[in-house]
């Protein structure tokens, strides 16, 4: 009887800790993860051949019920559990919808499109070790005089460029470490490697020419001194965190972990003290794709145009976060599960941290010496709540921030550091260079190639709910003429505000820079006391960059978002990521310039915003061996949304 009481205590504690802690978008716990695997494999795709998961995640659940459930009042019932999973088997790409509450397969498909679904760590592995043991490769090293023991090889994805595909391949770059950790700093060129993945076999092998490795001296990225660490030394009252729920000041949001975006941002609300609840501003946002094109059009280079977050994941190339050098000592961390290529889970610990963040500044302040016999000065500290993550993919550490500020704003940060992707070269002086290097000598025999960055992300915004639209605030220059009236001013321009409300997906398409404008995401059935429309507005941190890639180009294609930096499409719950779902070798008929291609209307609608954040990278000698924090990102600020500052309680 004892026990039979202790069991119904612990299952009562269980199910009352369920629903403390739930949310309808909370990921995909280990036991589904690992419910999910042991249903497919149960089925008949466990008797395939290499059967592998590449994908695995929660299946959203519908918006509007999500909503529903968040607003009730009593404990509604969730929203059911259910799972997307894409599977590689018998050569083919499977995708199938599991129903973890009845433990059952609700739908299942063969994908026969384009595109193939991210490489698995097995699989990069396997192909990083395959040309240590291929005859003709080990010949060239061994006429290179080099020592096999000390080859590391590195598997590339391969794009598309006109051509039929029928495998999915990577390409393998080698490089001679002989004692050096800065690995990606000394290549072995002139050898190209085509791995098929399925059969894991070399498909293709060419042994071109040779250039000289660049030394190893001087190209060690680790400090010679001990780090220092950082403190955010903030008094401020904290952070609860329950479940995925965070609770700060006066924002609340889900926080989630995906192997694919790594952070997920949802329904995050602030406080309006005013009327003391809480405003929906964002329901999803986390980043959606990576560009990385390189601007070598060489046989040995050409291809070095990657898609990291469809390709490879950048939640499964999150790392342990460094304590007192990633995140200060205030930070708690966060752990994340992904699904393994068997589909079992895997704990990523500390890939998440959360802390407060004193920006050593003031939020507001003002002094005022008007009020006589009297010095009156206040202000606010600027104290901000971060969620981070580090991703490293290959030679570059991704370092990704979401910033919520008391005054209502959020500033979504991205900082690039690393290592260089460089070729080997005969020169060791800018003096001898007669040819297009296409980058930089940035040390002896070694060459930087040009490249950007684009990090799409993606901003499911519901100020104040889902209605919404886009407004283009132009700044307008206007000429006084009333010359002839005496009392007029001596002036003879100004500017004035002309606001335009895009109506289709085609006015969401934004090129900025070219003229004066603020983009606002307002809700025109909201107002404000005296009849403003509320909104939010994009704050870009630094004038925004689009590609220089001509549209035929077959990068481009794939890519071809990133010709605006600013997109907004109607909501969609299929479309969350910017190069298609299938990124790897995909040929650009999928993805977010396809999706706006439809034009649908956007006025008062459910909508989304999509932000490029670019960075056209020529590399410079600071850069090596170890790349400085480049900086880039974007706010979203309260524009109207908002009585008055909301600092002033």
């Amino acid at each position: 009887m004892k026990i039979r009481i202790l069991t119904l205590i612990f299952l009562l504690q269980c199910v009352f800790n369920l629903g403390l802690h739930f949310h309808p978008l909370d990921p995909l716990t280990p036991q589904e993860i690992n419910k999910t695997s042991f249903i497919v494999k149960k089925s008949h795709l466990g008797t395939l051949k290499d059967l592998t998961f590449h994908y695995l995640d929660l299946e959203e659940p519908n918006k509007t019920h999500v909503l529903q459930w968040l607003s009730s009042k009593k404990p509604p019932q969730p929203p059911r559990r259910r799972s997307l999973v894409v599977v590689r088997a018998g050569g083919q790409t499977h995708e199938l919808i599991i129903d973890l509450t009845s433990g059952k397969i609700a739908s299942s498909r063969i994908y026969t499109g384009h595109g193939f679904p991210s490489f698995t760590f097995i699989e990069l592995f396997k192909a990083s070790k395959l040309p240590l043991t291929y005859p003709s490769f080990k010949k060239s090293i061994l006429d290179r005089s080099l020592n096999i023991s000390e080859v590391s090889c590195i598997p590339f994805s391969v794009g598309w460029y006109g051509e039929t595909i029928t495998r999915r391949e990577v390409k393998a770059s080698c490089f001679y470490r002989d004692g050096s950790v800065n690995v990606f700093t000394r290549p072995i060129e002139g050898i190209t490697i085509t791995i098929d993945v399925d059969s894991m076999k070399v498909v293709k092998y060419s042994d071109r020419f040779r250039k000289p490795i660049p030394d190893k001296e001087g190209n060690d990225f680790r400090t010679k001194h001990k780090p220092f660490p950082f403190s955010c030394n903030v008094s401020d009252t904290g952070f609860k965190i329950l479940g995925n729920k965070i609770k700060w000041a006066n924002w609340k949001f889900h926080v989630g972990f995906t192997a694919r975006a790594g952070i997920t941002i949802s329904t995050a609300s602030v406080l309006d003290t005013r009327t003391k609840r809480f405003r929906r501003v964002m329901y999803r946002g986390h980043l959606s794709e990576t560009f990385v094109p390189y601007m070598d059009p060489t046989y040995d280079w050409y291809f070095r145009t990657f898609m990291d977050i469809g390709e490879f994941g950048f939640g499964r190339s999150a790392v342990n976060l460094q304590p007192l050098i990633d995140c200060p000592q205030n930070a708690a961390s966060l752990d994340g599960y992904v699904a393994g290529p068997d589909g079992t889970a895997q704990r990523m610990s500390n890939v998440m941290c959360v802390f407060e963040k004193n920006g050593y500044g003031a939020s507001f302040r003002h002094t005022e010496i008007n009020v006589p016999g009297q010095v009156i000065t206040s202000g606010e500290a600027d104290i901000s709540l971060v969620v981070r993550m580090v991703a490293t993919l290959g030679n570059y550490d991704y370092i990704v921030d979401w910033e919520f500020k008391k005054n209502g704003a959020i500033r979504v940060g991205v900082d690039l550091t690393g290592v260089l992707e460089v070729k080997a070269t005969s020169y060791t002086s800018n003096e001898q260079i007669t040819e297009n290097t296409y980058g930089t000598l940035v040390a002896k025999n070694t060459i930087a190639i040009n490249h950007d960055h684009y990090l799409t992300y993606y901003l499911d915004l519901d100020i104040d709910g889902n209605g919404n639209s886009l407004v283009k605030a132009k700044l307008k220059t206007v000429r006084v003429t009333d010359v002839h009236n005496k009392t007029s001013s001596p002036r003879k321009s100004y500017w004035t505000v002309v606001k335009e409300t895009a109506k289709t997906e085609a006015d969401g398409r934004v090129r900025l820079g070219s003229e004066a404008v603020e983009l606002l995401i307002v809700n025109p059935q909201k107002k404000t006391k005296i009849g403003n429309t509320v909104g939010y507005r994009l704050i870009p941190e630094h004038l925004p960059v689009t590609s220089l890639l001509t549209d035929d180009d077959y990068p481009e294609i794939r890519a071809s978002y990133t010709k605006y930096p600013v997109w907004v499409t109607a909501y969609n719950r299929s479309e969350k990521w910017a190069g298609g779902f299938y990124s790897d070798r995909s040929r650009g008929d999928d993805g977010l310039a396809v999706w706006s291609s439809r034009n649908r209307e956007i006025e008062n609608k459910d909508i989304v915003m999509w932000y490029n954040v670019g960075f056209h990278h020529i590399p410079y000698q600071e850069d090596f061996p170890v790349m400085p924090t480049l900086h880039g990102g974007f706010t979203l600020r309260p524009s109207n949304f908002f009585d008055n500052d909301p600092l002033i309680a």
